[in-house]
């Protein structure tokens, strides 16, 4: 499978010349380790999911350690994850050389709650989502970002199903004591249906029969496991009442698209959750361009009682504030614009910038300005505005 580069590639060597050990995260299949390997290729690899290397280590960290030549990739540390004691213990011994450590592991609790109390000061963080319509033109709503999906289309199906089963088998039993996996998957596509919605979960709970405390624990295990992202609402309120639950987006469009049992570009345009994957999709497009430059997640949306509905705010630094509203459609019209119009008159001290963006049609001119203030465009006349 040819390479992509990736956006992290800088940030990644950036900090390797900073911190003696790097930690990346991000949901399973997204390129961590294939990104790793390319960016630092004179390190060694040791992949600890193998039972047989685990038992070596368990058996003897230190020995295990010893021959482990530096600088080295440790890939899949959850399976393992005493192993940050004594890779803090050889930085402390050592403290000045850089760029030594390179771990892996899915963004799981108990893993971070690990690097935290282990390597706090020593490891630098990163985020791996899967692949970002800047990084690849092949990048679609449908297709999502997945590498090997990208890579042979026309087996997406067959990989999202091995997806999803190996999913449930190891990541999902590996944060949880989850049972009834049939329910967990009907869970899942009910899920789906809900990308782009607020955040209900008692909704989740009822046709499904169980209590909105295990749906809380599921919903848990989906984010961070890399699977969906919450988007909170704006923090301030410009004098307004605001609807203070989150809205829920799924990670990878491609595959909320299968489990909607959307399989082709014509079944999505029919689709009656066109609009809600195209949120969905805008969503993942801004958090990948934060990520993957090594920036925090600052997604937010905004909605008051009386109406007043933008679907994403993403601060830009300097009191400056973007207002994104989505739209499945390829001719978008002035009146698509009102909200952001609205919120763009009183959002006080800050400096606003409305956008609304829109699907690409060949051969269609843009609307270069729909209300005073308010800017038309593609998802990557978008992106562009993030840089």
């Amino acid at each position: 499978m040819r390479y992509i580069p990736r956006l992290l590639e800088k940030p990644l060597r950036k900090a390797a010349k900073q911190f003696p050990a790097l930690i990346l995260t991000g949901p399973r299949r997204a390129g961590k380790t294939t990104l790793l390997r390319r960016t630092f290729p004179n390190a060694s690899y040791w992949l600890l999911e193998d039972p047989d290397r685990v038992a070596r280590f368990r058996a003897d960290p230190h020995g295990f350690l010893d021959e482990v030549r530096l600088p080295a990739i440790l890939d899949e540390i959850q399976n393992v994850p005493e192993i940050l004691n004594y890779v803090r213990s050889r930085i402390d011994a050592v403290p000045t050389r850089k760029g030594q450590w390179f771990l892996t592991g899915p963004q799981e609790a108990p893993l971070m709650r690990g690097v935290t109390e282990s390597l706090a000061g020593r490891a630098a963080v990163f985020q791996l989502l899967p692949l970002s319509n800047e990084e690849s033109p092949k990048v679609s709503m449908r297709l999502g970002g997945f590498p090997e999906v990208i890579a042979a289309s026309a087996a997406a199906g067959v990989w999202f199903r091995s997806y999803i089963q190996t999913y449930l088998e190891r990541d999902v039993r590996a944060v949880s004591s989850i049972r009834d996996l049939s329910t967990f998957r009907r869970f899942l596509a009910l899920v789906a249906t809900r990308t782009g919605q607020i955040l209900n979960k008692t909704d989740l709970a009822a046709p499904l029969g169980v209590g909105v405390p295990t749906v809380a624990e599921w919903l848990s295990i989906l984010e961070i496991t890399g699977q969906i992202q919450l988007v909170p609402p704006f923090f301030e309120n410009f004098g307004k009442r605001l609807i203070k639950s989150t809205k829920l987006y799924f990670v990878d469009t491609g595959l909320v698209c299968h489990l909607l049992g959307v399989e082709t570009a014509r079944e999505l345009e029919k689709s009656p959750f066109l609009g809600p994957i195209f949120e969905s999709f805008v969503a993942g497009e801004i958090v990948k361009r934060q990520v993957h430059r090594g920036r925090a997640k600052e997604l937010f949306f905004f909605r008051e009682q009386q109406g007043l509905e933008v679907d994403f705010v993403v601060p830009l630094g300097n009191r400056r504030l973007l207002l994104v509203e989505a739209k499945a459609t390829h001719t978008p019209r002035p009146a698509l614009a009102d909200s952001l119009a609205r919120l763009a008159n009183v959002v006080g001290p800050y400096q606003p910038l409305a956008f609304l963006v829109h699907r690409r049609k060949p051969n269609t001119s843009k609307i270069l300005a729909l209300r005073p203030g308010v800017r038309a465009g593609e998802v990557a006349d978008l992106i562009s505005l993030l840089r």
